[in-house]
């Protein structure tokens, strides 16, 4: 009777020691996913900072570009940026006034 005592403790102790060992490496695994997934959402975030800022600069060149393939947009342009007249025309530039 000792005897089967003392197996069935040896088995016992065997057995919980297996299910320790088993829950420590699904704890582990558990513990590199929520570390994972806390790495990747910053990234998202970060990724998605950067997709803003994109969709608002290919607004801003959507926007320029349908004023470019105005004809009236591009010489009112020229005109102002370039200094450029039309025939018979005199341009008088004024220099800002200085305090």
């Amino acid at each position: 009777m000792k005897k089967r005592k003392k197996a069935r403790k040896g088995v016992v102790t065997f057995v919980s020691l297996i299910v320790i060992a088993v829950s420590m490496y699904m704890i582990s695994n558990v513990v590199k996913e929520v570390l994972s997934t806390i790495e990747l959402q910053k990234q998202l975030k970060l990724v998605e900072a950067e997709l803003e800022v994109i969709e608002s600069e290919n607004a801003e060149l959507i926007s320029q570009k349908y004023k470019l393939e105005d004809p009236g947009y591009v010489e009112s342009y020229a005109r102002g940026y370039y200094m450029l007249s039309k025939e018979g025309e005199q341009i008088f530039y004024l220099s800002p006034k200085e305090k």
